[in-house]
C-alpha cells in the first residue's frame, strides 16, 4: 500500500515527462530506511530532531514531510511544511552519511537543497554535496553531526 501511495504521488508531481526527456535518469524508489531510524537525534550544536519514515521533525518547528528516501546513494526527499518559518511548502534534498571515528556522532546530514519549487528539481537540480568531504562538503560547509539521544 505505502509503496502504491508513493507511485501515486509520484506520477501526480508530473515528474517523468520532463525529465525523460532531457536525459535524465528515472527516479529510484525505495521503500526502505536506514536501519537507525525511527528515533531522536542531537546534533552537534545542540538541536534535538525526531525522524520517522515518513516525516524529519527538526525541533522546535521545523518539519519536513518524507515523500521518498534512497537509501543506495543516501538522501531523502521531503516537502517543506506549509507552517514552517522558511521556505513554507517548498521542497527539499536531506543527503546524509555515515560517520567512524567521530564517535558520539555516528552520522550527518545535509540540507542539500531546500526551497525548490517541486520534488524534482530538489532530487535532480544542481547541489553541491561532497560526502568525501564532510566538513565543507555540505554546500562549502559542514555535514551537520548526529547522535541517538535518550
Amino acid at each position: 500500500m505505502k509503496y502504491i501511495l508513493v507511485l501515486f504521488c509520484f506520477l501526480l508531481s508530473g515528474f517523468s515527462y520532463p525529465f525523460q526527456q532531457k536525459g535524465i535518469p528515472e527516479m529510484h524508489v525505495t521503500d526502505t530506511i536506514p536501519v537507525i531510524i525511527p528515533a531522536i537525534f542531537s546534533d552537534d550544536y545542540g538541536i534535538r530532531y525526531s525522524i520517522s519514515d515518513s516525516l524529519w521533525i527538526q525541533h522546535p518547528s521545523s518539519r519536513y514531510h518524507i515523500l521518498r528516501w534512497n537509501k543506495e546513494q543516501q538522501y531523502i526527499i521531503a516537502k517543506n511544511d506549509t507552517q514552517n518559518k522558511s521556505d513554507a511548502g517548498l521542497y527539499t534534498r536531506i543527503d546524509y552519511m555515515k560517520f567512524t571515528g567521530m564517535e558520539p556522532y555516528t552520522w550527518g546530514f545535509c540540507l542539500s537543497v531546500y526551497k525548490a519549487v517541486s520534488d524534482s528539481i530538489a532530487e535532480f537540480g544542481p547541489n553541491k554535496t561532497d560526502r568525501t568531504n564532510p566538513r565543507k562538503g555540505c554546500n562549502g560547509f559542514p555535514f551537520s553531526r548526529m547522535k541517538k539521544s535518550e
